[in-house]
């Protein structure tokens, strides 16, 4: 009998431990955000590349400025950040000194190959030259979003009367290698 009350006292005893009501906390825990304000307008550094080339029967020398442009419109990230946009300066010039192709590159110039949010919120990060492709000049340039590595990839060829065109790369940087091996 007393094993009998023993056993009554413990159920009971876990019962109404199991059924009473804990005491929910209203403290509510949330990492508070901190908002920092947008610095200074973000400028890249200014880029030069020289490179020589040989197209058809002429030797040219293919000149390259970036630099920050602040007649330009700005662009801002996802936080606000101002960015400065680029414009990109192409100067040929031929063996004798005279000029061959001479023309500024702003983001405008790639309009037909970026989408809204390019247009909106990307820079023109550069231009570089790739290589002669036949009777073009081949170069390869970019439009991205500033702080990332997100980017459109675009070529810009010119042929041997100064003739530009400009298209969005479709191609994957491994063929790059395929065709060096298919030029040995």
């Amino acid at each position: 009998m007393r094993k009998t009350f023993l056993l009554a006292c413990v159920a009971l005893a876990v019962a109404f431990v199991a059924c009473k009501e804990t005491k929910k906390s209203t403290d509510i825990i949330v990492k508070k955000e901190v908002k920092t304000e947008p610095s200074a307008p973000i400028r890249m550094q200014d880029y030069n590349q020289e490179t020589e080339a040989d197209l058809g029967d002429s030797h040219l020398t293919c000149a390259i400025h970036r630099s920050p442009d602040d007649s330009l419109q700005m662009v801002k990230d996802e936080s606000g950040q101002p960015f400065v946009d680029n414009s990109i300066s192409l100067v040929i010039t031929r063996q004798d000194g005279s000029t061959f192709f001479k023309r500024t590159f702003t983001k405008a110039a790639f309009d037909s190959c970026l989408d809204d949010d390019y247009r909106k919120t990307g820079i023109l990060e550069g231009l570089v030259f790739d290589r002669v492709d036949g009777q073009t000049l081949r170069f390869a340039a970019s439009v991205s979003h500033p702080g990332t590595d997100e980017y459109i990839p675009i070529v810009l060829t010119i042929d041997r009367f100064a003739n530009v065109s400009i298209k969005r790369d479709t191609q994957l940087d491994t063929n790059a290698q395929e065709e060096e091996d298919d030029d040995i």
